[in-house]
């Protein structure tokens, strides 16, 4: 799980950093092979969803820093429901790329999420520099 704009905000441009760092993993996905599985890739599914959400250390004994909240739920729902070495992509993060004209996105579709209702997502293609 990662996070853009916590502790500090960066306004939109949290969407930017998630997007270009889950494009990097995914190419790096395509020429990584592990030693130990040399006949298989590895395939990642990453979901992304942008909006409020809280941080904070959890724990005395073994600290962790956690994060809740919607947004959070919402990004896990995309990436249970994406594809192997595919980027899932909220309507809300989106809108909010679009508004670089950098990144190329298409249309995945309607998908239901538990709690949310009917959702039209996306697949993240690229980004053009």
């Amino acid at each position: 799980m990662v996070v853009s704009g916590l502790p500090t905000r960066n306004g939109d441009d949290h969407v930017k950093e998630i997007a270009r760092m889950s494009l990097a993993i995914v190419q790096g996905m395509r020429s990584f092979y592990s030693p130990h599985i040399q006949e298989q890739q590895l395939r990642v599914r990453i979901g992304v969803h942008s909006g409020s959400c809280v941080a904070g250390v959890v724990g005395l004994k073994m600290p962790r820093y956690c994060l809740f909240g919607d947004t959070v739920n919402t990004a896990s729902r995309m990436e249970t429901y994406g594809l192997p070495l595919r980027i899932h992509l909220s309507s809300s993060t989106k809108s909010l790329l679009d508004t670089f004209r950098t990144f190329h996105c298409e249309l995945r579709g309607d998908i239901h999420i538990k709690g949310k209702g009917w959702v039209r997502t996306y697949w993240l293609l690229g980004e053009d520099y």
